[in-house]
């Protein structure tokens, strides 16, 4: 029986040594992989904050050029102010010439009745009252 024993011992070494390479094997394997996605994970990381400081970037340049285009808005606003301005002095001024005119047709009118209905040029180079 002393033979049995032996080999029973030499069969259960051979079995704890197969296992544990199988284990280490396996180990070796989940390290592996878990390696692969580890450094994926930190290369995709890295990537994050870089582009997160590229957008802070460009968000301060936005920002500025914004700041800009705002003070361009506003200068250009300021010119449309002054033209309509204009262009409503220009009105007011064609309604005063139109009330001037009108007035001098009335003026011209009492005058030619004044002296007696006769055929008088318009002095506004209209036509000839009757």
């Amino acid at each position: 029986m002393a033979s049995t024993a032996t080999s029973s011992t030499a069969v259960g070494s051979d079995s704890s040594r197969s296992q544990a390479e199988a284990r280490a094997a396996v180990l070796a394997s989940l390290e592996s992989a878990g390696s692969n996605y580890d450094s994926q994970f930190q290369r995709r990381a890295k990537d994050l904050h870089t582009n997160a400081t590229a957008i802070a970037k460009q968000e301060a340049q936005l920002k500025e050029q914004t700041k800009v285009l705002a003070k361009e808005s506003a200068k250009w606003q300021k010119e449309l102010d002054k033209a309509t301005k204009g262009l409503n002095e220009f009105g007011d001024m064609q309604n005063w010439a139109e009330v001037v005119e009108r007035d001098f047709l009335v003026l011209e009118e009492t005058l030619r009745l004044a002296e007696g209905g006769r055929d008088v040029e318009s002095a506004s180079g209209g036509s000839q009252w009757r």
